[in-house]
C-alpha cells in the first residue's frame, strides 16, 4: 500500500510526539511493505509565527493532497494575548470545518498496568472499553452568537442531515464492536435533542442488530463515573460530547494514553492525542508519545483499513506498559522514567526490531 500523510507537529511537545508516531508508522511500513509518504505542515502558534495565520493555505494544500492528517497539539501562553483570529486554536477549528470532519472518535480503554492510577475504584475500571462518537461541526459552538455589556446569546441549531450522518456513523461503529449504542441527549428540555432522539429512533430500523438506548446527558455523566464499563458506543452532539469525553478521559488515569480521530464520510481523518501542547515541558525530551502513537494506530485502522497493523501498534504499546516502562508523567514515584525517544524505541522494538530510522522523523 502507498499512502500520503500530512504531519502537523504544531506547538509545545507536538514536534516530539509526532516524531515518535512517524517513526512507529515507518517501522510498520517497513515490516508490512507499505510506503507512507509524509509531508510536514504548520498549524497553530507555529504557523502564526511563520505565516501570521494559524492555518495557512500551504497547510491546507498539503492536507488536500494527502490521505490522512496526523496532528500533535496546538496552543500555549505565548499566543494568549493575540487577537481571536490569531489564536492557535483557531487553526484547529478551521481545519475541522474546512475538511468537514464531523465525527470525533474518542476511545477510552482500561490499561491493566495503570489501573492503580485511575481515580475510580479498580473494579469499576478494569473492564472499560468504550467509544464516544461526538458530532464535531454543528451545534452550539458553531451557531450565531452575540454579546454586549448586558446580554449575550449563543444559538444551538442542528439540521436533520447533520444528525443523520453522525447517527449513521455511530451505528456503523457499534456494528464493528459489541453492537450496543447509547444515544445521549437532553430531550426533556431541548427541541434539538427531541429531533436528535426522533432520528435515532428512525435510524435504528436500519440497524436491527444493534441494541439502542437513550440517555439524558446528566444521568450519563453520573453513570460514566459509577459504571463506565456498561457503555460500548456513545453518540451525542457537540457540546455534550466535549464535556463527556473530557470526563471519560480521567477513567484510565492519564491523558497521555488517549488518542482521537476526527473524520468525514469518506474516512478521511485527522488524528491527534487528546492532551494539550504542554509547553512547560517542551524540548526536554520527556513528553509521553503514547497517545499520539495510538492515534497513528487509529489512522491505520479507520482511514487506511489496515486492521492488523493497527492492532500490532496497540499491542506493542500495551506490552511496553506491562513490562513496566513509562515516561515521567506515568512512572510510579521512585521508579526510573524513560525519555520520549527511549520509550518510543521500546515500542518500535516490539513491532519491528530491524527498523532503520527514517530521517524525516528527525526533521519534525
Amino acid at each position: 500500500m502507498e499512502k500520503k500523510i500530512t504531519a502537523l507537529p504544531g506547538d509545545g511537545i507536538g514536534p516530539e510526539i509526532v516524531s515518535s508516531a512517524v517513526q512507529v508508522l515507518q517501522a510498520i511500513a517497513q515490516k508490512y511493505n507499505h510506503t507512507f509518504h509524509i509531508a510536514v505542515g504548520a498549524i497553530g502558534g507555529a504557523a502564526i509565527d511563520q505565516f501570521n495565520d494559524p492555518l495557512p493555505q500551504e497547510t491546507i494544500d498539503l492536507c488536500e493532497a494527502s490521505d490522512a492528517i496526523l496532528l500533535g497539539a496546538v496552543g500555549g501562553p505565548k499566543w494568549d494575548n493575540n487577537p481571536s483570529d490569531l489564536r492557535p486554536e483557531k487553526g484547529l477549528l478551521r481545519i475541522r470545518k474546512h475538511f468537514d470532519l464531523f465525527s470525533n472518535l474518542r476511545p477510552v480503554q482500561a490499561i491493566p498496568s495503570m489501573l492503580h492510577s485511575s481515580p475510580l475504584k479498580e473494579e469499576n475500571v478494569k473492564d472499560v472499553d468504550l467509544l464516544i462518537v461526538r458530532e464535531l461541526t454543528g451545534g452550539l459552538y458553531f451557531g450565531e452568537r452575540n454579546r454586549d455589556e448586558e446580554n449575550a446569546y449563543d444559538t444551538l441549531t442542528y439540521s436533520r442531515k447533520e444528525i443523520e450522518r453522525i447517527v449513521d456513523n455511530a451505528f456503523q461503529l457499534a456494528r464493528l464492536r459489541n453492537k450496543r449504542l447509547t444515544s445521549v441527549d437532553k430531550a426533556n428540555v431541548l427541541d434539538t435533542s427531541r429531533l436528535w432522539r426522533q432520528i435515532v429512533e428512525e435510524k435504528k430500523a436500519d440497524y436491527p442488530d444493534v441494541e439502542v438506548e437513550h440517555s439524558l446527558v446528566d444521568s450519563t455523566a453520573m453513570k460514566l463515573i459509577t459504571n463506565p464499563a456498561s457503555y460500548d458506543v456513545i453518540v451525542t452532539e457537540n457540546m455534550f460530547g466535549d464535556i463527556l469525553s473530557d470526563e471519560a478521559s480521567v477513567i484510565t488515569g492519564s491523558l497521555g494514553v488517549l488518542p482521537s480521530a476526527s473524520m468525514r464520510g469518506d474516512n478521511f481523518g485527522l488524528y491527534e492525542p487528546v492532551h494539550g501542547s504542554a509547553p512547560d515541558i517542551a524540548g526536554q525530551g520527556i513528553a509521553n508519545p503514547a497517545a499520539t502513537i495510538l492515534s497513528a494506530a487509529m489512522l491505520l485502522q479507520y482511514t487506511f483499513e489496515l486492521s492488523d497493523e493497527a492492532k500490532e501498534i496497540e499491542q506493542a504499546v500495551a506490552r511496553v506498559f506491562e513490562q513496566g516502562f513509562f515516561t515521567g508523567d506515568m512512572a510510579a514515584k521512585g521508579t526510573a522514567a524513560l525519555s520520549t525517544d527511549e520509550w518510543t524505541e521500546k515500542v518500535i522494538a516490539e513491532i519491528n526490531p530491524s527498523y532503520v530510522p527514517d530521517t524525516l522523523a528527525n526533521l519534525l
